[in-house]
């Protein structure tokens, strides 16, 4: 089989997790067959309950345990007209930077042995940063709005958010533990 059942190009969905994933030739634990490899990229086809048949990407199509894919994003939205203010990366940009700073205080001083490990852990918790630079595209992770948003380089968009609650207003976590400026 090259494709899904409606005969379109494969394009995966989800990826198998990073210890592999048992497969079955139906949707039956008594009918074992191979184990995928680890993050084996993955077309959902179908699902019958937890069970999920899926297209792989060298062509065989099985079934798995459909609590255990991880799924992948969907394709970006496109950038249409000039950027906006409220579109702008450059505050997530900043709020990203300063809190990998803030982190990397906290690294430098469990490294020089002025925290232990669990006073590491007490500063550090609570504290997200995420960002994913290729080219032109950036994902970053919003910290204020609990959200990751994409910039193609002429608008940010929302593109996930997460279900914790903000933190208050002009508190970031994490900020609250004393830090020291770490020399470059």
């Amino acid at each position: 089989m090259t494709g899904p059942m409606d005969g379109s190009a494969f394009s995966p969905t989800h990826v198998a997790p990073p210890d592999g994933l048992p497969s079955w030739a139906a949707p039956d634990p008594e009918q074992p067959a191979a184990t995928l490899d680890a993050l084996l990229p993955l077309q959902l086809i179908g699902r019958t309950g937890d069970w999920a048949q899926v297209l792989c990407s060298n062509g065989w199509t099985t079934w798995v345990d459909g609590r255990l894919l991880i799924s992948l994003p969907g394709v970006p939205p496109s950038a249409t007209g000039p950027p906006a203010r409220t579109a702008d990366p450059r505050p997530a940009l900043a709020e990203a930077e300063g809190a990998l700073a803030r982190y990397r205080s906290l690294l430098e001083d469990l490294a020089a042995g002025g925290a232990d490990l669990e006073t590491f852990r007490d500063r550090a918790h609570g504290l997200r940063i995420g960002l994913v630079v290729d080219g032109e595209r950036l994902w970053v992770f919003d910290q204020v709005h609990d959200r990751w948003c994409y910039c193609d380089g002429l608008q940010l968009h929302t593109y996930a958010a997460g279900g914790r609650p903000s933190p208050p207003a002009g508190r970031v976590p994490g900020a609250d533990a004393p830090t020291r400026l770490a020399e470059p």
